[in-house]
């Protein structure tokens, strides 16, 4: 599927009415020596802030003028000492108006708390670094093409937000980089929540945006990890990767068309993610990947797809067009997952020219009740090995060496998610040794025999499981 980039534009528009958040400040909140009460108070706040500074602001709704946006500009704060413009209450300071804040040459910046109801982008641009976004609720107004928020500064944070309630064409969290082809290095986007995105077109409503097609062999060595994605229909794609050297782990995706898709960009690293009773699952295009100990269950839709390409590789100097086309997968590692009760349960693609090549399927558990277990198109120099299956299903063409056909003995445990039982022959079963995959989606240990599936067998509690709302967002530990 080709993928179109959006202006950004400064559209103005009323912003949506919601009530802000409710819970108990925070304790940095409480101790904080002084309060502002007026958008005046507090740029004048920002101006005369030094390292290790915390403006707190009253309760209450703010109009930002659309001449006299909040301006962070030339401010430096330090790793242990940033310079922090806070809420008096989680949610509880609502910014309504074309922009609220505007950051420039700045860095070790936290915006914490707020409501953004704002009618325009909130851009982390590239001349800033280290700039955290945290416990804040996003819900700007629901524009046309109008993405609410775009990383572009290196080192940044974005954690404990929610994001929700979009219809429109735009995605709620982009991160990119200076000029065309570059991306934000070392992002890190953790615990928060991505709610009710209902845009109906084909695509364009991404809940996060890691890239886009011209920046796909830039290395951004971004963290997404630890998200809820829940209602999430904007786009078949929830996390749309379009760079390399990711890393995407331990997101629980329910209730939702979109599903975990490497679109574009090398080496990424997709580990111990649940996607649960939704439509779409994982998809992989690019090279050297990683997809272990992930849980896919109950989507009406494909389950893992090996996608197929238009082009062999990218290459560095291709057009914009050349490099919207899909690249072929290569040298992929597909192990420890485990894949029940989906409509289509591992499957490839056939209707582009190069096939994926040199890959590992090892040690994943497939269960279903129809359809085909294995559905792949052309391939070269596979490698299957370990295996299991079982249900109503047809086995498909897995070559009758790369899996064996045995009840897997799953009992409902932690969660809802389907574990094997203390008598399930996926224990010890696994065949890969290199490289080596220590835990499992729980946390659990492998240890050198390991189990068939995501999940490693333990009489333990798992330290991990599916995410619920409790887990992340503003109120979150």
């Amino acid at each position: 599927m080709q993928r179109r980039t959006f202006l950004i534009g400064t559209a103005t528009g009323a912003a949506l009415a919601a009530a802000p958040l409710v819970g108990p400040p925070t304790a940095s909140a409480t101790a904080a020596p002084a309060t502002v009460g007026s958008l005046d108070e507090l740029q004048t706040a920002i101006d005369r802030a030094r390292p290790g500074e915390r403006i707190v602001v009253a309760d209450g709704t703010y109009t930002v003028p659309s001449d006299r946006p909040l301006t962070i500009r030339n401010k430096r704060g330090t790793r242990h000492a940033p310079v922090t413009v806070a809420a008096r209450t989680p949610g509880g300071v609502v910014l309504n108006g074309e922009r609220s804040f505007v950051l420039q040459a700045s860095h070790h910046i936290t915006l914490s708390g707020f409501s953004f109801r704002q009618s325009s982008t909130l851009d982390l641009p590239p001349d800033c670094s280290h700039i955290r976004l945290t416990r804040n609720d996003f819900q700007l107004a629901d524009i046309e093409g109008l993405h609410w928020v775009m990383v572009r500064a290196d080192d940044s944070e974005v954690d404990h937000n929610h994001f929700h309630g979009k219809s429109t064409l735009g995605i709620y969290l982009g991160i990119e980089g200076a000029g065309e082809a570059e991306m934000a290095q070392r992002v890190h986007v953790h615990r928060n929540h991505f709610s009710d995105h209902s845009f109906a077109g084909s695509n364009g409503g991404e809940p996060i945006r890691l890239g886009v097609s011209p920046r796909a062999l830039s290395g951004a060595h971004a963290v997404v990890e630890y998200n809820l994605f829940e209602r999430c229909d904007g786009d078949p794609e929830a996390i749309s990767v379009k760079s390399s050297d990711n890393t995407v782990r331990y997101n629980t995706v329910r209730d939702s068309l979109g599903g975990i898709v490497l679109r574009h960009g090398n080496r990424t690293r997709v580990e111990g993610n649940y996607l649960i009773d939704g439509t779409e699952g994982v998809r992989i295009y690019g090279d050297d990947h990683v997809i272990v100990n992930n849980h896919i269950a109950g989507l009406s839709g494909r389950a893992l797809v090996i996608g197929s390409g238009s082009a062999r590789d990218h290459v560095p100097g291709e057009t914009p067009a050349e490099r919207r086309g899909n690249d072929a997968p290569d040298r992929v590692l597909i192990a420890y997952n485990t894949l029940v009760n989906n409509q289509g349960t591992l499957s490839g693609e056939s209707h582009r020219p190069h096939e994926p090549r040199d890959v590992t399927v090892a040690d994943n558990l497939l269960v279903a009740d129809s359809g085909q277990l294995v559905a792949m198109a052309n391939t070269v120099r596979f490698t299957w090995s370990g295996n299991l299956l079982w249900g109503g299903a047809a086995d498909g063409n897995l070559p009758a060496t790369g899996g064996t056909r045995i009840d897997p003995k799953l009992v409902r445990g932690a969660g809802g998610v389907l574990r094997p039982a203390a008598d399930s022959p996926a224990i010890n079963a696994g065949t890969l040794r290199r490289p080596p995959v220590t835990r499992d989606i729980d946390g659990q240990l492998r240890g050198w025999a390991r189990d068939v599936g995501a999940d490693e067998y333990s009489r333990r509690a798992p330290r991990r499981g599916p995410l619920t709302p409790a887990d992340v967002g503003p109120q979150a530990r």
